[in-house]
């Protein structure tokens, strides 16, 4: 547990919640309501496929995010358990999955399945989200229906981007992308060469 508290993936985890919490902020009201949900901070969820604290680091970010919600009382603690147990499912993905391609299909699935479903029930049964609509049942499955693409769009569109991206950047051994450190190069100490004793 030391080790993995480290002061690079510390920093790491405080630079993916600070842009989750910037990207949210940038587009203000359409980032929490609407049709469709504008909030491209939502393709961050694919950093567990590479980094753990990523999985605090994007809860803390959605809740500090959320913060700015009209529906602030249901957004901060609910929308913050979706991103976390999204976040870690996509994590084990991360870590059972190798093929780089079906990585990113599964681990992308997680945050737009569960936020897709659990988001609606919010604005509609909770945040009134059902008026205009002809019955509430309409309401929340359209709601279903635009976070699904939404959610799809940022993580597959901008996410799978930015997955390729890291992945290109620790190929090259990009410091701040590596999960290890690189070992450090020893150098050999040559050992002295003995002086030859001259023959009488």
């Amino acid at each position: 547990m030391k080790n993995f508290f480290t002061t690079k993936r510390l920093c790491r985890a405080g630079v993916i919640a600070a842009l989750y919490v910037a990207l949210t902020y940038a587009f203000g009201a359409i980032a929490y309501e609407g049709i469709p949900e504008i909030r491209p901070a939502e393709a961050l969820c694919v950093l567990p496929l590479f980094f753990p604290e990523a999985v605090p680091a994007l809860w803390i970010g959605c809740m500090l995010a959320n913060l700015g919600s009209p529906f602030i009382m249901y957004d901060v603690p609910i929308g913050g358990l979706c991103t976390l147990v999204a976040a870690l499912l996509t994590y084990g993905a991360g870590r059972f999955i190798k093929n780089h391609v079906l990585k990113v299909i599964v681990g992308g699935f997680f945050p737009v399945i569960i936020n897709a479903f659990i988001i609606p029930l919010l604005i509609v049964f909770l945040c009134g989200g059902n008026e205009g609509f002809a019955t509430t049942s309409i309401a929340y499955w359209t709601f279903f229906g635009s976070m699904c693409a939404t959610e799809a769009l940022w993580i597959y569109g901008l996410g799978s981007c930015l997955y390729v991206g890291i992945l290109g950047l620790q190929k090259k051994g990009v410091s701040v992308f590596l999960t290890k450190e690189k070992p450090k190069k020893v150098e050999e100490s040559k050992a002295p060469e003995s002086e030859e004793t001259p023959v009488n």
